[in-house]
């Protein structure tokens, strides 16, 4: 219990707990010695010093004439000169061994005064009279005790900065690997070099074996489907001029039937694809991306309207996928729904673009399902009023991973239907 809560006031990031283990050491062991040191300083010392004072005070108090030579001011006072009570300031913590000593040494003492840095001041009762004692402070306090704080803080002071200067070199390495890592996540290729220490070396070279990976798997699969899709296109083709030839009421279903080939032919190759044909990512009006893909699609006769537009500012984007990604929202809104709305959050922090319809939805347990590739929930989305082949979310799920976000399905309290959210970090 008590380590998580503590948990909650750590750093969260690799520099501040970094500092946070070399700072809290050195912080620590300052403050031992110096309590080690004060203790051994401030109070055993001022103990001992004022030892030695007391036992002179009590000689000059029993014999005047030496006080001068023991270097005391001494006078006779009245009973009106003697305060009411002892006085130091509030900060002299030395003066309280200095007050506790000289009490206990000094017979006949009535009050100790402690105004400054440089003076004491005794009322001590002898035998026939009051005497006011004064010497300097220096004969029972060790000297310049303030230089005790300045070394610490100076050289504390001096081995942080060197600390920070190291620990920032060092986690330069991580934080280059980090941002590589995260624009490879965002579909960004940006030039990385494997730097630092010999285990950042290595996650960098392993970073970089992966990326490599993954590219090459990209680009064979497109290949790979670029080639099926292309060398289906040819037999379809003669299908079609062969069927040219045929009765309309035999050439008509089996038109129908290369025409949905042909179709599916396309959803493949636009999958395939992915967003290796949408250019690099740039700073991009969302609230303006929005509002085109709207007016493009109510051109079209679709029922989509914009609900709300909120926020303004650019975000780098990729604008050709993120609008195949919203067109296939849209038109799947409005293929299993008679409405359609539209909405845009921009913050500091994130890019929410939500995809609301009227239709049946998708149950809960099935959302997880609807974002893979090939995959038709009859009985959710009512297949009968459309064509799809299961790749319009799964195109979308895949854009929104490539800027780094992800897509969200839910149940849309506005309208019923299918909530689609983009959510996007900035």
């Amino acid at each position: 219990m008590f380590f998580q809560w503590l948990k909650r006031y750590m750093p969260r990031g690799l520099y501040g707990r970094a500092a946070l283990i070399l700072v809290l050491p050195v912080v620590t062991l300052q403050l031992v010695i110096s309590v080690v040191f004060i203790q051994r300083h401030f109070e055993d010392v001022s103990q001992q010093m004022s030892r030695e004072v007391a036992r002179e005070v009590t000689l000059a108090v029993r014999d005047p004439s030496i006080a001068v030579p023991l270097g005391f001011s001494l006078r006779r006072v009245g009973e009106a000169e003697l305060p009411e009570r002892d006085a130091r300031r509030w900060y002299d913590f030395s003066g309280l061994v200095v007050m506790a000593t000289l009490t206990r040494n000094i017979a006949g003492l009535e009050r100790i005064l402690l105004p400054d840095d440089s003076h004491v001041v005794l009322y001590v009762r002898g035998e026939d009279a009051l005497a006011e004692v004064a010497f300097s402070r220096r004969r029972v306090s060790a000297s310049n005790p303030h230089q005790l704080l300045v070394n610490m803080v100076f050289f504390g002071a001096l081995m942080t900065l060197i600390s920070f200067l190291y620990l920032r070199n060092q986690l330069r390495p991580i934080t280059r690997l980090a941002a590589a890592a995260e624009a490879f996540g965002r579909g960004r290729h940006e030039a990385y070099s494997p730097s630092g220490a010999i285990e950042v070396r290595a996650a960098g070279h392993a970073f970089l074996d992966m990326r490599n990976r993954i590219e090459r798997q990209i680009e064979q699969r497109t290949m790979m489907l670029s080639g099926v899709s292309h060398d289906l296109r040819t037999p379809l083709t003669r299908l079609r001029l062969g069927l040219s030839m045929l009765e309309d009421e035999d050439r008509l279903p089996l038109e129908r039937d290369v025409e949905d080939m042909q179709r599916l032919i396309d959803a493949f190759l636009d999958f395939a694809r992915g967003n290796s044909q949408d250019g690099q990512a740039e700073p991009t009006d969302p609230v303006a991306l929005v509002e085109a893909v709207v007016a493009d699609a109510q051109r079209g006769g679709k029922p989509v309207t914009v609900a709300e537009l909120d926020g303004e500012g650019a975000v780098t984007l990729r604008p050709r996928a993120l609008r195949r990604a919203l067109e296939n929202l849209v038109g799947n809104a409005v293929r299993y729904g008679t409405r359609c709305e539209v909405s845009v959050a921009l913050t500091e922090r994130s890019l929410r673009i939500r995809v609301e319809d009227d239709g049946p939805g998708i149950p809960p347990d099935r959302r997880e399902e609807a974002m893979r590739p090939f995959v038709r929930l009859d009985p959710a989305r009512n297949q009968d009023r459309g064509s799809g082949v299961g790749l319009g979310l799964a195109i979308a799920a895949d854009i929104a991973r490539a800027h780094g976000g992800v897509l969200r399905l839910g149940e849309s309290a506005r309208l019923g239907g299918l909530r689609a959210d983009i959510v996007i970090a900035r």
